[in-house]
């Protein structure tokens, strides 16, 4: 599996499961940094992707990341040490349950929590265990991805999510169970004939009037529109 290089650090992802996929550069373009987030927490780092991303748009002196499975961590890791950020990037190798439990017992918070989180909770399963652990529900619920989000977001913080968009509407509802509220949203589709894919959801405990919005990835195949260009531009080689 080759590395996947973008414009200011390239992704080693031979040792993980789960590849490199339009949800998490998404998810590390989109989500706001306008309040200059000091401490970022990546909640499933994969590859360490998302984290990367933030710390070539932000100066955040802690980018701290937590990862399940361990060749997923331990190739995080490395793309971490082979970054220019490697002295702001740091990857812990656990459950997010137990991360969360341990950190906020030491009152350890962070500004901005983002996540690409395990989403089939339908009952598809395939035969390879570690894409299963990344990719399903049973390895970190909703509820248990909020509930640890609440346990370690700031006061002021915000909170960054990628999900299927047949789930938003129970995630956001979820949500507002531990106080978080729906301030952003962008709903993303592949075409502008497809159905709605994903949507990307940013919370806070503060209740702002909802910035709603819409993204088509492609023209055509390989023909990407305006606006993805726009939003990934920084990122990818050939944009």
């Amino acid at each position: 599996m080759k590395p996947f290089k973008f414009k200011e650090f390239t992704v080693y992802q031979d040792k993980t499961a789960m590849k490199i996929g339009t949800d998490a550069v998404l998810l590390g373009a989109w989500c706001s940094i306008s309040k200059f987030p000091d401490s970022i927490l990546d909640v499933g780092a994969g590859t360490g992707v998302v984290a990367l991303m933030l710390a070539q748009r932000t100066d955040a002196m802690t980018i701290d990341a937590v990862e399940i499975n361990e060749y997923a961590y331990e190739q995080t890791v490395e793309n971490f040490e082979r970054s220019d950020w490697g002295d702001r990037l740091f990857c812990y190798n656990a459950s997010f349950q137990e991360f969360a439990e341990e950190f906020s017992e030491e009152e350890e918070t962070y500004e901005l929590i983002v996540s690409n989180p395990p989403f089939y909770t339908d009952d598809y399963e395939t035969d390879n265990n570690a894409r299963n652990e990344a990719r399903f529900t049973s390895s970190l619920s909703f509820q248990d991805l909020l509930s640890g989000v609440n346990s370690l977001l700031e006061d002021n913080g915000v909170f960054a999510t990628i999900i299927p968009f047949k789930e938003e509407k129970s995630f956001v509802q979820l949500a507002l169970t531990f106080n978080l509220h729906l301030n952003r949203v962008c709903r993303v589709r592949g075409n502008e004939n497809s159905e709605l894919k994903r949507s990307l959801l940013e919370f806070s405990y503060e209740k702002n009037e909802l910035i709603s919005e819409e993204l088509v990835i492609e023209k055509e195949r390989h023909q990407y529109t305006d606006a993805y260009i726009e939003l990934t531009k920084d990122f990818y080689l050939k944009m």
